[in-house]
């Protein structure tokens, strides 16, 4: 049994750097594959999910056993051949990295993953399922399959050189959060779930800014005053309570901090141009199926 993915221009690229899927492959071997080696820039992921077999490697030989993976790099001569009473089966994706010996710049991955000629080890990273969906969704080529396969394969090299690394601890971080983006978050969160207390001193402090400075942020990045802002989540939260109707519109004001019910429904109001009770007299509600 043979399926075998080469009519396919499948490229994509991957920290700044082209990758080109030229050979996808799931075959059960009842054949010897003579020894072999990749050009420059062609590396091959070899996974065994069942079966065993051996591989023969710059004249050293390794058995092959379920859950096997192996990566052979440029220029590495490798063979391999099954156990006829146990016909090994294997998943094979040829990967190619053009002008990757020629860039000065590499990511941390990719030069992991680049730099390794020759590995094999037991998987410990859930390459067998990563294999699975890919074959998967390049048989039955659901919407956005192309994406989903770029994705697949990126995901297959980094648990390849994450099993190269085992429990080592990458060097590399994630960047720390840009400081605008930062401030636009403390914003966001402040007035998502502290509508009950907010008040435009506490925000300016929150933002290490002035209260002149916050007003000033707040007008460029969103069009609104402290007040406007204050006052739209207030009631966004209000036109959800009322359609609590166990709930009464004292309640309300009280959750939402303001001073009475009669402060509370003069500013809904003048919001809404309707009274909360009106409003939630009009109020529909769509009720879903079983």
């Amino acid at each position: 049994m043979k399926i075998q993915y080469t009519d396919i221009d499948i490229h994509f690229v991957m920290d700044e750097l082209s990758v080109h899927a030229l050979n996808i492959i799931f075959e059960q071997f009842t054949r010897v594959i003579p020894s072999h080696s990749h050009g420059s820039d062609c590396y091959e992921i070899h996974y065994i999910p069942a079966g065993s077999g051996r591989l023969k490697v710059d004249e050293i030989y390794y058995d092959l056993s379920p859950n096997t993976l192996f990566v052979t790099g440029p220029h590495v001569m490798h063979a391999q051949s099954p156990l006829l009473s146990d016909p090994m089966q294997e998943y094979c994706v040829y990967l190619r990295f053009p002008g990757a010996s020629r860039s000065k710049k590499l990511s941390a991955l990719l030069d992991a993953f680049l730099s390794t000629g020759f590995w094999i080890g037991q998987d410990v990273h859930g390459i067998h399922f990563l294999m699975q969906q890919l074959f998967d969704e390049l048989k039955c080529r659901y919407t956005g399959y192309q994406n989903q396969v770029e994705l697949l394969l990126s995901q297959l090299i980094i648990c390849v050189v994450r099993n190269y690394e085992q429990k080592k601890k990458p060097e590399y971080r994630f960047a720390r959060k840009n400081l605008y983006h930062s401030k636009s978050m403390i914003i966001e969160e402040y007035f998502l779930y502290e509508y009950r207390t907010l008040s435009l001193d506490a925000l300016a402090s929150r933002l290490n800014l002035s209260a002149r400075q916050t007003q000033r942020l707040l007008q460029n990045d969103y069009g609104k005053t402290f007040q406007q802002k204050k006052t739209e989540a207030r009631m966004s939260i209000a036109s959800i309570l009322l359609g609590d109707k166990s709930r009464s519109i004292a309640s309300i004001a009280e959750e939402l901090g303001y001073a009475s019910a009669e402060h509370f429904s003069s500013a809904f109001k003048k919001y809404y141009q309707v009274s909360p009770g009106n409003y939630r007299k009009g109020q529909k509600v769509s009720l879903l199926s079983p």
